[in-house]
């Protein structure tokens, strides 16, 4: 996949460059082995609801989300563009020091 100078940009800025970067990575780790829903992802990552749905308002404002359902159960995944970029992920998660979760 062609390099995206732009989506990088956005994840250098937000994984690397403010606070809840490794939060905010967790996050998409996870939805990307399982859409999952902000209580699951606040249970599976040992997080609170609220940390959780402020990481998941970030990110879907910043199109790497995308959400489906209505309210509490609303499920989100990755938007195709976080899809077709997860090597451009992956690299800044490495070169960060973020490791993947353990998948039970």
């Amino acid at each position: 996949m062609q390099d995206d100078p732009e989506l990088r940009g956005l994840l250098w800025f937000l994984l690397g460059g403010t606070r809840g970067g490794e939060n905010r990575a967790r996050i998409l780790q996870k939805i990307r082995v399982r859409p999952s829903n902000m209580n699951q992802l606040a249970n599976d990552l040992n997080l609170q609801y609220k940390a959780v749905q402020h990481h998941i308002k970030v990110l879907h404002r910043s199109s790497l989300l995308i959400a489906s359902g209505e309210k509490y159960g609303m499920t989100y995944s990755l938007s195709s563009l976080m899809k077709g970029h997860v090597d451009i992920f992956d690299e800044i998660c490495t070169t960060l020091g973020f490791k993947p979760e353990e998948h039970a």
